[in-house]
C-alpha cells in the first residue's frame, strides 16, 4: 500500500509515534514536537545573532538595527518551520519524507562574516551568496544518483562520527553557560546543567510507555524551573526576561516575516561571494549525508534510499535558498534532532510536522518566540550531551558493518587525523592559504574528515580477495 494513503486512512494511535507515517493524537504529538523544537531553538537563532550583529550594510557601512535584527530573528523561525515541512512532506522530488528537523547551519558561520563584512558586499551581497548557494546545493541534490556511488559505507560512517564529535564541544560549552560569557563554568551553570541531566536519566527510566521519550521535554523544564527560583532568590542571574519586553515594543505581538525583496536590504549577487560559500554547501551536504544516513540506520533500522537522499539534499539547498529570501543564512538538517530521534525512536512525521508548525505560530508571535529564547544555555547543555554523544553512537554501529582490513584502517585512521586535528592545532594551519579554506576547515572536523576519508576510498587500492 502507498505510505501516503496508508497515512490517510490509518486510525489515529498512540502506537503511530514509533512508526514513520500515521496520525497521532495531539495530546501525545505536541508534547513530543515541542521537544524536538526546544532542543534546538537556541541553536536556531544562534548563528543569525552572530552574523547579522556583525554584517555590515552594502555602501554605508552601518550595521543592522536591533529591530531588524529581531525580524530576522523571528524568519529564522519561520524558515526553519517551512524547511522542516518540506523535509516531511516533498513537494515533488524535494524532500525526504523522514523525521529531519532544519535549522540555521553553524557551518555557514567563517565564511558568511568574511562576505557581510565586507563593506563592498556587506549583508546584501551575504542574502544573494547564500539564495545562489542554496539552489547549486539543491541542484546537486537532485542528480545525487550520480555521485552516491562516491560516498562509500566507510565515508558515511566516518561522516556521521564526525558529526557527533564535533557537537561534543557544543554541548558542554552549554553546559558551562554559553561560549563567550563572562562567567562561564560558574557553579550555578554546572549545577542546572547537572540537575537537567539527572532529571532526564530519572525520567527515561521511571516513566512508563511513550512518555519515557520525552525525558528531554521534562529535564527543560524542571532545568527551566531551577533557572528560575535561582534567578527570583538572587543566587545566580540564569534568565534574563527583558529580552519579551524589548521585543513587544520594537516589533510588537504580531508580525508577518518579511521577505528581503520587500526592505531596504535587497540581495546582490556576486561572483566571488558565491564561490566562497559553494564549497561550503558542499560540506554542508556532506552533513546532512551522514545525518540522513543516521536517522535511517539508527531509527529506521535500514539503509538510506536514493530518492531520500536526493530529497534531503534538495531541501538542504532550496530550503536555504527560501531562508535567504527572508534575510537569513542558509538552512541544514539539525544534528541535535537527529540525535534524539535516533535516541526516542519517535520518528513520526506527524508529530514533528506539529513541532514545525509550533516553530512557524512562534514566528507569528515574537513574544513568544523570545520567551523561549530565554532558556537557559546550561539546561540545554545538560539535555544534549547525550543526544550528541547517541550520533557518535550510530557511527560507530555503522563502521562495523564496513569490511575491517588494512585500507578501512587507513582510511579512518588519516581522516580523523587530519580532520579532527586540523581543528586542534595552536595556529591557522592554512595561514598560506586564502582565508576562506582555512575557515572551511580549521574549525569544522566534519568538513576535513569528509575530504580526507572521500579522497581516500577514490584513490586508495581496493584488497583483492583470496579463495
Amino acid at each position: 500500500m502507498n505510505p501516503d494513503k496508508e497515512e490517510r486512512t490509518a486510525a489515529v494511535s498512540e502506537e503511530n509515534i514509533y512508526k514513520l507515517n500515521g496520525r497521532v493524537p495531539l495530546r501525545k504529538a505536541i508534547p513530543f514536537g515541542l521537544q524536538h523544537v526546544l532542543a534546538m531553538f537556541v541553536s536556531n537563532l544562534a548563528p543569525v545573532l552572530i552574523v547579522c550583529s556583525a554584517a555590515l550594510v552594502r555602501g554605508s557601512g552601518d550595521h543592522l538595527t536591533s529591530a531588524e535584527i529581531t525580524q530576522l530573528l523571528q524568519c529564522a523561525m519561520f524558515a526553519a518551520g517551512i524547511g522542516t515541512c518540506m523535509q516531511l512532506y516533498p513537494v515533488w522530488k524535494i524532500g525526504s519524507k523522514l523525521p529531519i528537523v532544519m535549522g540555521v547551519s553553524f557551518t555557514f558561520l567563517g565564511s558568511l562574516l568574511i562576505i557581510c563584512t565586507n563593506p563592498e558586499l556587506g549583508y546584501e551581497g551575504m542574502i544573494g551568496a547564500v539564495i545562489a548557494g542554496g539552489i547549486f546545493e539543491g541542484l546537486v541534490g537532485l542528480s545525487a544518483k550520480y555521485w552516491k556511488r562516491f560516498l562509500t559505507p566507510v565515508v558515511s560512517a566516518c561522516v556521521v562520527i564526525a558529526i557527533g564529535l564535533s557537537l561534543l564541544s557544543v554541548g558542554m560549552d552549554s553546559w558551562g553557560g554559553g561560549s563567550g560569557v563572562e562567567d562561564f563554568g560558574a557553579w550555578y551553570h554546572l549545577v542546572v546543567g547537572v540537575f537537567t541531566l539527572i532529571v532526564c536519566l530519572v525520567s527515561r527510566y521511571l516513566l512508563k510507555g511513550v512518555y519515557k521519550n520525552l525525558n528531554i521535554l521534562v529535564g527543560l523544564i524542571f532545568g527551566y524551573i531551577l533557572s528560575i527560583l535561582f534567578t527570583a532568590a538572587g543566587i545566580a542571574p540564569m534568565i534574563d526576561f527583558s529580552g519579551i519586553s524589548q521585543t513587544i515594543e520594537e516589533v510588537g505581538f504580531f508580525s508577518l516575516p518579511k521577505l528581503v525583496f520587500f526592505t531596504s536590504h535587497k540581495p546582490v549577487f556576486d561572483l566571488g561571494a558565491f564561490f566562497t560559500i559553494a564549497i561550503v554547501f558542499l560540506v554542508s551536504a556532506a552533513e546532512t549525508t551522514g545525518a540522513t544516513t543516521a536517522v535511517c540506520t539508527g531509527a529506521l533500522g535500514r539503509d538510506i534510499k536514493m530518492e531520500e537522499l536526493q530529497g534531503s539534499l534538495a531541501v538542504d539547498g532550496f530550503s536555504s535558498a527560501i531562508s535567504g529570501c527572508f534575510g537569513c543564512p542558509p538552512l541544514t538538517s539539525f544534528s541535535q534532532n537527529v540525535g534524539l530521534v535516533t535516541m526516542t525512536k519517535v520518528i513520526n512525521r506527524f508529530t514533528i510536522f506539529i513541532g514545525a508548525l509550533i516553530l512557524i505560530l512562534a514566528s507569528l508571535f515574537p513574544p513568544l518566540g523570545a520567551f523561549f529564547n530565554s532558556l537557559p544555555q546550561a539546561v540545554l547543555g545538560g539535555c544534549t550531551v547525550m543526544m550528541f554523544g547517541s550520533i557518535m553512537y550510530e557511527g560507530i554501529k555503522m563502521l562495523k558493518d564496513c569490511v575491517f582490513d588494512d585500507r578501512t584502517m587507513i582510511i579512518v585512521s588519516l581522516s580523523f587525523c587530519i580532520g579532527v586535528g586540523l581543528t586542534q592545532t595552536s595556529g591557522n594551519f592554512f595561514s598560506a592559504f586564502p582565508q576562506a579554506v582555512g575557515d572551511i576547515f580549521n574549525g569544522n572536523a566534519v568538513a576535513g574528515v569528509f575530504v580526507i576519508s572521500l579522497l581516500l576510498s577514490l584513490f586508495l587500492p581496493k584488497e583483492k580477495k583470496t579463495k
